[in-house]
């Protein structure tokens, strides 16, 4: 394997070998001095602004090698949870399973990341997948030969080396374009509709797969994708971020100023998916059409995608540090809307586009959040800083479940969308606070 200190291309020399926005050098045809005269090379539109990413040698491999082993991470908790109570008859065992998993996944993921930062992606990345595999399969087969329950948590836990994909495809555009920033905005952007594409489509793939063909075909499908995809993603090391060396100075991300609100306000963000999908599948099983729930919920994803597609074409306007609590606003104002379809009119149909609307604000609100952890983040621990927002994110997804499942209990479905809000207000809150915290003020 190449040695993972090979340094990259310089980021300003992508791509075509000028750096962003600057021009070539002409002799003046009119006077004939000889002085030099510089020609803008920036263009005039970003209408192909996306096709400015993939114009980067290198860019489109790894992408689609990133995706393929992301896509999975959609499938893998739906798999598990089919396979578990299809074999063994108990959705509370399929349940306290994954849920396992998450926890161990929120963990250990830092921690790998760490060592991604001080080793290398490929170095790091195709060895963990292969845990991760490892522990996969392991459930499977653990559940199909009928072992003791204790063994399928211990092998479930194993999927918590898992690295985060999508923090390292993020980490190659930092890299790539540290010096062009409308550029890293596409890119973020582009990340953020590509997870919600795979948190939307890859539930569905592995229900069908496991519905259609035998209750496993999830869990193998899912490892395949996994492993077939790191293994493209880490051959392309020309793009692969240097290594940088931790020194005694070196400190964790969480004790960088402007850090700790903002995972915190991360932690309220997945409060919000958390609650809003449990009281989504409840309120749609009190109107009698609970298999709805996924479509329903889907169209929340959709939202949130194609309004990231949209953001990544636009220019950004302004610092991001001002851009987060504006669109963090802009989603708290959009969280009423469930709310007040499910409370006024009893609608799944109208339910299912108050949550398209609302979605549309997830994507801003996450692309400034990651653009804000990437500017506060020293660069030797890019993907550390990257992984403890993910983790903020699983935390409060878990958190949110349980809070949106009790208010379900005790007020019912419709008054239960008063959680996601009220971790939307939370968020508000704690974004406002990290812009008076940002660094420099």
């Amino acid at each position: 394997m190449p040695d993972a200190l090979t340094t990259s291309p310089a980021p300003d020399a992508l791509p075509g070998g000028t750096p962003p926005g600057a021009g070539t050098l002409h002799e003046d045809p009119a006077t004939g001095d000889g002085a030099p005269h510089r020609t803008s090379t920036r263009p005039a539109r970003r209408s192909n602004s996306y096709r400015r990413l993939f114009s980067v040698p290198g860019a489109l491999a790894f992408t689609l090698g990133n995706l393929l082993a992301r896509f999975p991470q959609g499938m893998f908790s739906i798999s598990a949870v089919i396979m578990i109570s299809g074999v063994r008859g108990s959705y509370a065992l399929a349940g306290a399973v994954t849920a396992t998993g998450l926890v161990a996944n929120a963990v250990v993921g830092p921690w790998t990341a760490r060592l991604v930062d001080r080793f290398g992606q490929a170095r790091v990345a195709v060895p963990a997948v292969a845990v991760s595999a490892c522990g996969s399969l392991g459930l499977l087969l653990c559940v199909r030969f009928g072992a003791p329950d204790w063994t399928l948590f211990a092998a479930y836990v194993a999927t918590a080396a898992t690295p985060n994909t999508g923090g390292m495809s993020r980490a190659r555009w930092a890299h790539l374009f540290a010096n062009d920033p409308d550029a890293l905005h596409t890119a973020n952007s582009f990340e953020q509709a590509a997870d919600e594409f795979c948190y939307m489509l890859g539930p569905v793939v592995a229900a069908f797969l496991c519905g259609s063909l035998f209750p496993e075909a999830g869990t193998l499908a899912s490892v395949f994708l996994m492993v077939s995809g790191i293994l493209v993603f880490a051959a392309q090391r020309s793009t692969e971020p240097p290594v940088h060396a931790r020194t005694e100075h070196s400190r964790t991300p969480l004790r960088v100023r402007g850090m700790p609100p903002l995972l915190l306000s991360f932690l309220a963000t997945g409060g919000i998916f958390g609650s809003l999908e449990v009281v989504t599948v409840a309120f749609a099983d009190a109107q009698g059409h609970k298999v709805w729930a996924g479509a329903i919920l889907a169209l929340q994803a959709a939202g949130s995608g194609a309004a990231g597609l949209v953001n990544g074409a636009l220019k950004p306007t302004g610092p991001a540090d001002r851009r987060h609590p504006l669109c963090v606003a802009a989603m708290t104002v959009l969280m009423t809307l469930p709310l007040l379809a499910a409370a006024l009119t009893g609608s799944l149909f109208v339910l299912g586009g108050a949550l398209l609307i609302a979605g549309m604000a997830t994507a801003p609100t996450m692309v400034a959040g990651m653009t804000l952890v990437q500017q506060r983040t020293p660069a030797a621990q890019l993907n550390e800083g990257m992984t403890l927002a993910v983790t903020g994110l699983l935390g409060g997804i878990a958190c949110g479940s349980a809070a949106g499942g009790t208010a379900v209990e005790h007020w019912g479905a419709t008054a239960a969308y008063a959680v996601p809000v009220a971790a939307a207000v939370c968020a508000l809150l704690l974004a406002l606070y990290g812009y008076t915290r940002r660094p420099g003020r």
